[in-house]
Formats: C-alpha cells, structure tokens, sequence
C-alpha cells in the first residue's frame, strides 16, 4: 500500500461519529477482535487499536482485545455469532456533511502534544 499524506487520529470508537462506526462494522463484518494491532505510544505504552482508513484519515481505534469482544457482543448489528448481520445497513448511521465529521475528529491528530493518550 502506498504511503499518503494523509492525517493520522487516534480514537477511541465509541467517540468515533455513527458514521464512520457504521463503515468500520462494514469493513470489519466478522468483528474487530482478529483486526487488532498493537504498538508503543510516544510514552513507551503498549496500545492495541484497530486500523481503519477513509479518504481523509487514517484511523487506530483504540480498544483492547476484551473491549473489541465486548463492542460485538453488546452491538445488535452483530449477531450471536459475532459477524455482522446481514440486515445491517447505514441508514441510520448517516451523519453530517463530511465537514461536521471532520470538526468532530479533528481535535486528536496522533502527533497532538495535549492529549498524551492520543500519542504514537
């Protein structure tokens, strides 16, 4: 895959807008738990995330391995099984205009001095 210039975030999913939660369910049906990778923050902590990737951002959704069982488990677009069901669609999840989206996520680039738990 070819590197871009493209800003980095790191976030926390459940602070992620429904939209982009709604995408990552399409791009992870299976559940978020195999997805996971793992690498040390600027404070030398272990972190675990999940990669996603949009046309504007790249995203590493935090979550450790228990919570990514946990979003799956208690997430009714999931089904007993853990994959995603297949009634699953993003109406609903529909938010803004791109720009909203942007404002909303913006504030915790990966290279954001101020908030140390956004920090790679």
């Amino acid at each position: 895959m070819a590197s871009s210039n493209k800003p980095r975030l790191v976030k926390d999913y459940d602070k992620l807008p429904l939209d982009i939660q709604g995408q990552i369910k399409l791009n992870y049906p299976q559940g978020f738990a195999g997805s996971l990778i793992t690498y040390i923050d600027a404070k030398g902590k272990v972190v675990s995330a999940l990669p996603y990737e949009t046309e504007e951002f790249h995203y590493l959704v935090r979550m450790t391995l228990a919570e990514a069982y946990d979003i799956v488990e208690n997430d009714e677009d999931f089904g007993d099984d853990g994959i995603l069901r297949d009634d699953f669609a993003l109406q609903g999840f529909e938010g803004g205009d791109e720009e909203d989206d942007v404002e909303d996520i913006a504030d915790e680039p990966l290279d954001d001095d101020d908030d140390d738990d956004d920090d790679i």
